[in-house]
């Protein structure tokens, strides 16, 4: 039976997400490269495409480690459904959790959305729950082939969290934190400290709801066969 492809943004999400039945892939938190890299797959190659990993707020009643089943992903140039029998099959596995877990629209950025402002804006446009940079490449990718797609994100960063700008370019293109990078950022702007310890603090809430999603969503994340 052909895997389950999991997109990802972050290599810590990939790993997460790859086992029994799910094909990982991911690519450093570019959509450009991500394009690219599913652009390389002259065939689907796989029974499903699920956009999997932690997103930013939009809706302020959101807090970090909140699980969004996405109904649809919402872009500059329109909104995409998801697959309802997918999105049944999410929800029935996660209801076996104690997450806060809720369906609604995520919207697809090609750049990061980091400042309140900017986020309070995309909310009042979109209406969407939260954000990544990976949903939309995938839905793109999954209609062009004919696929089932759907989308789990969970909340990392709430609404009413700016995010330092250096955070958008500390990445590596495998997917790994760029320390480096974040130590360099830190070295010119001390007063960015507090920011990145709230930010690693909402991280590890984000991750351990996001690793609990993966152990009761189990082999093919819990997708149907058919």
């Amino acid at each position: 039976m052909l895997p389950v492809l999991a997109v990802t943004g972050l290599s810590k999400e990939a790993r997460l997400a790859a086992g029994p039945g799910v094909e990982a892939v991911g690519a450093g938190g570019s959509p450009q490269r991500l394009r690219a890299l599913l652009d390389l797959r002259r065939e689907g190659g796989c029974r499903a495409v699920i956009s999997f990993g932690i997103a930013g707020g939009l809706d302020p009643l959101r807090v970090a480690g909140d699980v969004v089943i996405a109904t649809a992903i919402v872009t500059e140039a329109g909104r995409r459904e998801t697959d309802a029998a997918l999105r049944d099959a999410l929800h029935s596995a996660l209801s076996r959790t104690d997450l806060t877990t809720l369906s609604a629209d995520l919207a697809g950025v090609d750049a990061a959305v980091l400042s309140v402002a900017a986020k309070t804006d995309l909310h009042a446009r979109t209406g969407a729950a939260a954000v990544d940079m990976e949903s939309h490449v995938a839905a793109e990718f999954a209609a062009r082939h004919g696929l089932p797609f759907a989308a789990i994100r969970v909340v990392c960063d709430p609404a009413d969290r700016a995010l330092p700008a250096f955070v958008a370019t500390a990445l590596k293109p495998s997917g790994d934190p760029d320390i480096l990078a974040v130590l360099t950022a830190l070295a010119r702007r001390p007063a960015h400290l507090p920011a990145l310890i709230r930010l690693a603090r909402d991280s590890g809430r984000a991750f351990a709801a996001l690793s609990q999603c993966r152990v009761i969503l189990g082999p093919g994340l819990g997708l149907p066969d058919a």
